[in-house]
């Protein structure tokens, strides 16, 4: 049933795969093998990240009038919560780059055409949804500390949110808020998507799977999660130009994560 293969994979039986602890040494491994994958074709990965700080320009400008400017930063900030989704191109260029295959930019589109897209797809309705919730929650928080009128200027706006102690309850508040939103992202869907990319496990499997990841090595992802953000951070500071190399490199670190925590099948283990 293609319902169930969703579900449970092509199998129609629920895979466990097992997991491994790792280290922070083991993360900064995966990083170095992520900038080895960004340094080998570097033109195409720019090429196809480029979308990622065009929209965040769009974003940007979009918000830019005062009615939509509180939704500047939850949009900035929540197009991270996608990110694992978006990213999914990438984790395909290193995954053929292991198997010894050509890694040319057109192999990033060749997803679509994965046994597992049925489930890559319901994992990534999931983000979209904590995505939209995300937004949804910054606009009624920021509706319950300022009321519905929207900003009368940008400059209003800004002093509002730095000059007065509402505005830093929604600055504190807010970010709390938002790192629990980053932290169901993580524990849901740090291995996911290479997973099902490289075995077609099904969707409750992958998110199994990386919340198994997580709970197996609590500090270490913890590390990842943070070297993820901060990164983002940095690559967003230079009118987020800076993402077109931090994200294809994350996306390319986060394949090389996912092979040291899970173990590959008996029947591929050396």
């Amino acid at each position: 049933m293609a319902s169930f293969h969703v579900i449970a994979g092509a199998s129609e039986t629920l895979e466990h795969t097992k997991i491994r602890k790792i280290g922070v040494s083991d993360l900064f491994d995966a990083l170095k093998r992520g900038v080895d994958d960004f340094m080998v074709k570097p033109s195409h990965i720019v090429f196809l990240c480029l979308i990622y700080p065009l929209v965040g320009v769009v974003l940007a400008a979009w918000t830019s009038g005062a009615n939509a400017l509180p939704l500047l930063f939850p949009l900035v900030s929540g197009f991270a919560l996608i990110g694992p989704f978006a990213a999914i191109g990438l984790y395909e260029i290193s995954r053929r780059r292991e198997a010894g295959l050509d890694t040319s930019w057109r192999h990033a589109f060749e997803v679509r055409n994965s046994p597992a897209l049925p489930a890559i797809a319901a994992v990534g309705i999931m983000l979209f949804a904590i995505f939209i919730t995300w937004l949804l929650t910054a606009q009624m928080f920021y509706q319950y500390l300022f009321g519905p009128a929207p900003p009368e200027s940008i400059s209003g706006f800004i002093n509002e949110i730095f000059a007065t102690g509402r505005g830093w309850t929604l600055i504190i508040l807010g970010h709390v808020i938002g790192f629990v939103f980053a932290v169901v992202v993580l524990c849901t869907t740090v291995v996911a998507f290479p997973l099902l990319l490289d075995r077609d496990v099904g969707a409750y499997e992958a998110i199994h799977t990386s919340v198994r990841a997580v709970l197996a090595n609590p500090i270490t992802m913890a590390v990842w999660g943070l070297i993820v953000a901060v990164a983002l951070i940095i690559g967003s500071l230079p009118v987020f130009a800076g993402l077109a190399v931090v994200l294809p490199i994350l996306g390319h670190a986060t394949w090389h994560v996912y092979r040291k925590v899970v173990e590959p099948p008996a029947r591929q283990a050396s």
